[in-house]
């Protein structure tokens, strides 16, 4: 019997298994951050920027390296569950507080696996179906489908996901290489590249940038899921720097190089008409590559990032279920498999109710402006936490990191980048729903002498 299993007594819940080693990490990494983002919106970001499509995802993979150096620290410091929550509960010791934290991440994750619902449910399924199937079906199904899945084992859903991580980088790699046939054969309009669809004054084109930048960094989030997944990583202190960076960077890259032949070869008119922006792309590279066969490629990334924002918010529900920032049986845990069956059920339903609120531009641009909130937090907490040293060592960020990535975060959350009123509402009726969930909490601890 192993130092875990002695450690659960009678009336605990099993621990998480720590199944999860640095190369697997390095690739659930990547997995969660590419898929749905580069795959279902490049179209709408090009629709907000033009042909400058590579401008907005190239901000947004500087973004995101600011606060991937923040989650490498406190991590590194704190390696639990529970993630932002846990770092804004230790910083900053309001309780209110940490719970909407919470509940945002959590939000991001479903409104995420919603639009990859969505995604799937698009133009890359109707290569097959012709749109024989109501899309909001579809949708539902798909996460009944990543629900059952996930109760199986965090083992499977994790294998799962090295598996689909290999198949998008494939379809990624398909565009790098019909960009390269496009760039040797003459092909595409170079001249695109430096068109930009805002027209007017410079304060137009600035709010046309920073919104599609705001809708790109979409294409982005990911990383920071990966912090909830601490107590099932050997040695998590260790591993956690080298693959959230390793994860941030190539994906940056890949993404980068994407946008600049998305633009190449299509037009931003075209490709903003489209759910399946990147199956236009390769049906006007000039390689004879099948569309069907990129259809099913993209069906598997976007299933990937669904399956990941539905593990990651499962447990984040058992994560704050630890801290009591949730009822404790939200951290109930199957005996056998040892899946935090109650919060995967829980979450799951959300996903459900989320998928017939928008389409995806909506949808993502939910997740990125309330993940962007969340990022301004965590990396002010990084500073406020330098005041509690951890007796062992872990990686610590430049000051200067945080302090730029609290500043780019804000300004990208602000009414600065150009963004939809639905987003904003969606968003506020959200954190409402999670102050309700809160005040219902404090009632339940309260009655039962907790609080």
């Amino acid at each position: 019997m192993t130092t875990t299993e002695q450690a659960v007594g009678a009336h605990e819940e099993p621990a998480l298994k720590r199944v999860i080693g640095p190369k697997l990490l390095i690739l659930f990494v990547i997995g969660d951050i590419l898929g749905t983002g580069i795959y279902a919106t490049t179209g709408k970001v090009a629709g907000k920027v033009g042909g400058a499509l590579w401008l907005p995802f190239l901000i947004g993979f500087a973004v995101a390296i600011l606060t991937a150096a923040s989650y490498v620290e406190l991590v590194g410091k704190y390696p639990k569950a529970a993630g932002a929550a846990l770092y804004t509960q230790k910083a900053f010791k309001v309780p209110f507080l940490t719970f909407i934290v919470a509940f945002m991440v959590m939000c991001s994750g479903l409104s995420s696996a919603s639009a990859a619902a969505r995604a799937f449910s698009g133009d890359y399924l109707t290569e097959f179906t012709r749109g024989a199937v109501p899309p909001t079906l579809v949708a539902i199904l798909f996460l009944l489908a990543l629900a059952a899945l996930n109760l199986r084992g965090v083992s499977e859903s994790v294998k799962t996901n090295v598996v689909l991580t290999l198949v998008e980088l494939t379809g990624l790699a398909v565009i790098l290489a019909v960009g390269a046939w496009a760039v040797l054969t003459g092909g595409g309009e170079p001249s695109r590249l430096g068109e930009f669809q805002a027209t007017g004054t410079g304060y137009a084109l600035l709010t046309s940038v920073l919104g599609a930048t705001a809708l790109g960094f979409f294409a982005f989030v990911g990383f920071e899921d990966s912090v909830n997944m601490a107590e099932e990583t050997r040695d998590p202190v260790r591993t956690f720097p080298r693959a959230i960076f390793t994860g941030v960077v190539v994906t940056g890259t890949v993404y980068v190089l994407v946008a600049l032949i998305s633009s190449l070869l299509v037009d931003h008119r075209t490709l903003e008409q489209s759910s399946g922006p990147l199956l236009e792309v390769v049906k006007a590279g000039g390689l004879d590559f099948p569309p069907k066969a990129f259809a099913l490629i993209a069906l598997f990334a976007v299933t990937n990032s669904a399956l990941i924002n539905i593990m990651m918010a499962s447990r984040l529900c058992y994560g704050m279920a630890n801290e009591r920032i949730l009822p404790r049986a939200m951290g109930r845990v199957l005996p056998k498999r040892r899946t935090p069956v109650v919060g995967i059920v829980f979450v799951s339903l959300l996903a459900i109710g989320l998928v017939t609120t928008g389409e995806i531009e909506g949808l993502g641009d939910t997740t990125a402006f309330l993940l962007l909130c969340v990022f301004a937090v965590v990396n002010i907490a990084v500073l406020v936490l330098r005041r509690d040293p951890v007796d062992h060592p872990h990686f610590r960020t430049p000051t200067v990191l945080p302090v730029l990535g609290a500043i780019t975060a804000l300004v990208l959350a602000s009414p600065l980048a150009d963004r939809d009123a639905d987003v904003y509402i969606r968003a506020g009726v959200l954190v409402a729903i999670g102050v309700a969930l809160w005040a219902l909490n404090r009632v339940v601890m309260r009655a039962r002498g907790e609080a």
